[in-house]
């Protein structure tokens, strides 16, 4: 049996997208070819990666990727999913093909203010709605 294809989009590819794609790693790698990509790539959030790698998940290597590229590339994935907050909807790319689309809106990190701790604080929320949402949609397909 093939894994099914999974593409997780936002706008930077430098939070949210990259967590959703670590946690479906994790949870259900065996099941899922994953990849995550964004409308304009940035560079990793460092207070993502730090929140991350607090649970045992290091994404410190992870390299922002374009959805410009895999789509010149010719990929095609079973499922889409884009995780921009609803204020960027607008903003959040749409990859073409004949994937299931489905949206999960959570914050982007990258708007979080105040001190680095509350920046911390903020973004372990995400990161906890992100894992639930993964692991609640894996009892789904």
């Amino acid at each position: 049996m093939s894994k099914k294809r999974v593409l997780f989009v936002c706008v930077h590819n430098s939070a949210r997208s990259q967590m959703a794609e670590a946690f479906l790693k994790k949870y259900g790698g065996s099941r899922f070819e994953i990849e995550s990509a964004g409308l304009e790539p940035g560079k990793l959030n460092p207070v993502v990666v730090e929140a991350m790698k607090e649970i045992g998940i290091d994404i410190s290597q992870n390299k922002t990727k374009s959805v410009f590229d895999f789509y010149k590339q010719g990929k095609e994935y079973d499922y889409v999913i884009t995780v921009c907050d609803e204020s960027q909807s607008g903003a959040c790319p749409v990859f073409p093909g004949r994937g299931e689309r489905i949206h999960w809106g959570f914050k982007d990190p990258s708007s979080f203010q105040g001190t680095r701790e509350e920046k911390l604080t903020d973004t372990r929320k995400v990161r906890y709605e992100i894992e639930s949402r993964i692991k609640d949609w894996l009892n789904f397909v």
